[in-house]
């Protein structure tokens, strides 16, 4: 896969929040549903909010895995936060950060009162690109 994370340096330095403002990406695109904490019958693993992102990026690399892909791949994301905070803000960059280091994917982050289902705190969704376009 050919991609290029772009951060201008006319704009602010968005990598410490966990983001990276442009990614140009060739190939074929796959997209990736919203993954949460669950397990394997889709009940919420754990209340506690880190636990909740750490496991939803796992579950989020099975389905790469699955597709034959890995985060290296993954172009964008976009991540649902309820309750929304600065606490919750450096978990998750924390989290992108032991995933992509300094060069993450985009991301949008949206604050929600509620997610799909009881203790669901978090979810992130993402849009990745084959190497080869097959």
């Amino acid at each position: 896969m050919t991609h290029t994370i772009i951060n201008p340096e006319t704009l602010h330095n968005p990598v410490g929040y966990g983001y990276s403002h442009i990614a140009r990406a060739s190939g074929e695109m796959v997209f990736i549903a919203g993954q949460y904490a669950s397990d394997g019958e889709g009940h919420v693993t754990s209340d506690d909010f880190a636990d909740q992102v750490r496991r939803s990026f796992e579950n989020m690399g099975t389905a790469l895995a699955a597709a034959g892909l890995d985060y290296r791949h993954v172009v964008q994301i976009r991540t649902f936060i309820v309750d929304h905070d600065m606490a919750r803000l450096e978990i998750l960059a924390k989290a992108v950060q032991e995933i992509w280091g300094d060069l993450p994917p985009t991301q949008t982050l949206i604050g929600v009162a509620a997610l799909a289902l009881p203790g669901m705190l978090f979810e992130v969704d993402a849009i990745a690109f084959t190497e080869d376009g097959s």
